[in-house]
């Protein structure tokens, strides 16, 4: 009986969960918002004093009213009650007249009822009237002696006012905060006209037109500070950009001949049959060509090292005049070809890495040994200014001078002088100055060269610490 193989489970593939948005907002609409809120809060906390003091001058106000009804009702009382309570009664009803919105009410000292106006106009129980009572001293046939009046003082339309001018008040806080809102919005919107301008700008900028830069179509003084920094930096961009494009070009001329010369070498071995010293005599000349290859490349990745901000490794003070010796050394049959003695001036004991050091030495001292005249001395100068300042390491040689134009240039990698100096280098590709450079910003230097009177001086400073 034939048998199939369970059926694998079909399986959903998972749905990435959808990446949070990013929020953004609007400097306009914020900054609105905030002054408007800011606005109404300040409308709103000096309404609420005018209010409170408009509040307490009505409160005086039926203080005042009620203090003069019932200082009338009590003179009524004390002018009749001689004539006992029947004219009490009649002279308050007679006086009720003449006092509206009010209420009175007269007790007798046992707490029974003297008088009671009529059927009042509104509402005596309600939150909008004043109540309040007095006592008048009277003869025992008059309320028992005494008499306690109750005064309802009707207060509704000022208080309906009231109530009216905080709602006004209310609005007139909340219509400016809107107001002001809207007028610092148009503002600003045309206050930031100048950062959208800017922002089109920016928009222009490819890398066919890094020469463009930001302008302000006129002067804002808390943009003008970027605009010129990202101008600056647009320049140093531009400068580096080129500078790759120069690089990327001087490498491909770099490799293009010694590739050409293993590729006509080998061809030419190729060609017909060669003896066994004839293919060692080439692939002794592929081997310098190779050599001369993996030394280019292997200062290319040394600079790049350098251009991501790899520092030095510091050891122990040590002499760099000792260190120069050392590499005069090396260097020593070269120089009795070129004819030239050498001699160090100065020293100065300092921590650095002595294998770049004496590099940085060794590739100065052989761009000098090229260029030098025939006989004349090379001087290696070691100076430093001040105990803990910089260390200066200049190697001078008398020869050819360099445009002082040229001068700034002589550190970038393939940078050629002049074809003198072109021919003078040989077989060297160029890189051993700008090596000398990174080496000196690996220390915290920076590299050095000056020329004149037929003196030319090439070196770098080294940072003490």
């Amino acid at each position: 009986m034939n048998t199939s193989a369970p059926t694998a489970p079909a399986v959903t593939p998972a749905v990435p969960a959808p990446a949070c948005a990013v929020v953004r907002h609007s400097i306009s609409r914020k900054l609105s918002w905030m002054v408007a809120v800011q606005t109404f809060i300040g409308l709103a906390l000096l309404c609420m004093l005018l209010w409170a003091f408009t509040s307490r001058e009505f409160e005086r106000k039926h203080a005042e009213q009620w203090e003069v009804k019932a200082s009338i009702a009590q003179e009524i009382v004390r002018n009749t009650m001689q004539h006992g309570e029947a004219e009490v009664i009649d002279k308050m009803a007679f006086y009720a007249v003449r006092r509206p919105d009010t209420f009175l009410v007269l007790k007798r000292a046992d707490g029974s009822e003297l008088y009671r106006d009529g059927t009042p106009a509104f509402d005596i129980h309600s939150d909008r009237v004043r109540t309040d009572s007095f006592e008048i001293e009277t003869p025992p046939g008059v309320g028992g002696g005494r008499l306690l009046g109750t005064l309802v003082l009707n207060c509704s339309e000022d208080r309906a006012m009231l109530a009216g001018i905080a709602l006004a008040l209310l609005g007139t806080a909340l219509a400016g905060g809107l107001g002001v809102g809207l007028l610092v919005f148009r503002t600003v919107k045309r206050g930031l006209a100048p950062m959208m301008d800017l922002a089109v700008q920016t928009r222009a900028i490819d890398a066919n037109r890094l020469g463009q830069r930001l302008k302000l179509a006129e002067p804002v003084e808390e943009l003008q500070p970027a605009v010129d920094q990202f101008n600056a930096l647009m320049g140093r961009l531009e400068r580096a950009y080129v500078q790759l494009e120069s690089f990327n070009a001087d490498v491909a001329h770099e490799l293009r001949t010694p590739l050409a010369a293993l590729i006509g070498h080998t061809e030419l071995a190729l060609s017909r049959p060669r003896s066994c010293a004839e293919l060692e005599d080439t692939l002794s000349s592929n081997l310098e060509e190779l050599q001369r290859l993996s030394a280019m490349v292997n200062d290319m990745l040394f600079l790049a090292s350098a251009d991501r901000g790899a520092a030095a490794r510091r050891g122990a003070p040590v002499g760099l005049a000792a260190l120069a010796s050392q590499v005069i050394e090396f260097h020593e049959a070269a120089l009795e070809d070129a004819r030239l003695a050498v001699r160090i001036e100065g020293d100065a004991a300092v921590p650095v890495d002595e294998p770049l050091v004496k590099r940085a030495l060794s590739n100065l001292i052989g761009n000098a040994t090229r260029f030098a005249q025939p006989g004349t001395p090379l001087v290696v100068h070691i100076a430093q200014a001040a105990p803990g300042g910089p260390v200066q390491v200049e190697v001078e040689n008398v020869g050819p001078p360099i445009a002082p134009e040229a001068l700034p240039r002589i550190f970038d990698r393939f940078f050629r002088v002049d074809a003198v100096r072109c021919a003078a280098e040989g077989s060297h590709h160029g890189l051993g100055l700008a090596i000398v450079a990174a080496i000196a910003r690996m220390h915290r230097g920076e590299p050095l060269a000056r020329s004149a009177d037929g003196r030319t001086r090439v070196g770098f400073t080294l940072a003490a610490g």
